[in-house]
């Protein structure tokens, strides 16, 4: 990670779900880069300083989730993307894979606020040019996952 360590302070005036997300990413690139247990991955980051401050129970969510649906949520990204999964920076990786598991499944939060925050992550964590990548992948799985609020949002 490029710009924040593990242990790096949350940013300040961020909500507690963005936080959880940002702690999510973490473990996620761990879990990526090292293959730890989810478990393991927990544990640390919850000593981590800031954590506090997040929402516990969505980054349990986006942790535990993301990894048990890995597979599936390549699968569905793999023909929106220009490059093996492989190829991708490990920001992008795991930033695509959280938004693509929380597009399908916390429709409580809506698309554009899911995207807006995997692109912020990748801008925090990632190159210079990610965000825009994670932002056009993204926008194509929500138009195929969630197609019925985009048409609502399009309408009114």
């Amino acid at each position: 990670m490029t710009q924040k360590s593990l242990h790096a302070n949350p940013s300040k005036n961020r909500t507690p779900r963005h936080r959880a997300r940002e702690f999510a990413l973490q473990g996620l690139y761990q879990w990526l880069l090292n293959n730890e247990d989810g478990g393991a991955i927990e544990a640390n980051i919850r000593q981590a300083h800031g954590f506090d401050k997040a929402d516990a129970a969505h980054f349990d969510a986006l942790l535990y989730g993301t990894i048990r649906e890995a597979a599936a949520l390549r699968e569905e990204l793999a023909p929106l993307i220009d490059r093996p999964m492989a190829q991708l920076s490990p920001v992008e990786h795991v930033a695509l894979l959280i938004g693509a598991y929380e597009l399908k499944n916390h429709l409580e939060i809506p698309y554009r606020v899911v995207i807006n925050e995997a692109v912020e992550l990748t801008k925090s964590f990632g190159g210079i040019d990610g965000h825009k990548y994670v932002n056009g992948v993204l926008d194509k799985l929500a138009a195929k996952v969630r197609s019925v609020e985009i048409g609502a949002a399009k309408r009114s």
